[in-house]
C-alpha cells in the first residue's frame, strides 16, 4: 500500500517537513508518479518493531526497584 507524504507523516506521527527531508536524503524509499511522492507503507514495519522493543526496554528499566544504599547508616 502506498501513502502520500502527508499520509506518511500522519502514520509515523512526524511532521511533513521531516518526512520530506528524509526523502531528499534517500532515507525513505519513494516512487514519484510525476505529481507527488508515494511511500510504501511496508518499509516502516521494522521501525515499529524496533520502537516496540525500545518501549519495552524503557518500561522494564522504570519498573526496576531502586536498590538500597549500603552506605546509609541508622542514626537512631
Amino acid at each position: 500500500m502506498y501513502l502520500t507524504v502527508r499520509e506518511t507523516a500522519e502514520y509515523l506521527e512526524l511532521p511533513e517537513e521531516y518526512i520530506e527531508q528524509l526523502i531528499r536524503q534517500n532515507r525513505i524509499r519513494v516512487l514519484h508518479d510525476g505529481e507527488q511522492y508515494l511511500v510504501n507503507k511496508d518499509q516502516f514495519q521494522r521501525y515499529f518493531e524496533q520502537m516496540e522493543k525500545y518501549r519495552a526496554m524503557i518500561q522494564e528499566y522504570l519498573n526496576e526497584p531502586i536498590p538500597e544504599d549500603p552506605d546509609v547508616k541508622d542514626e537512631d
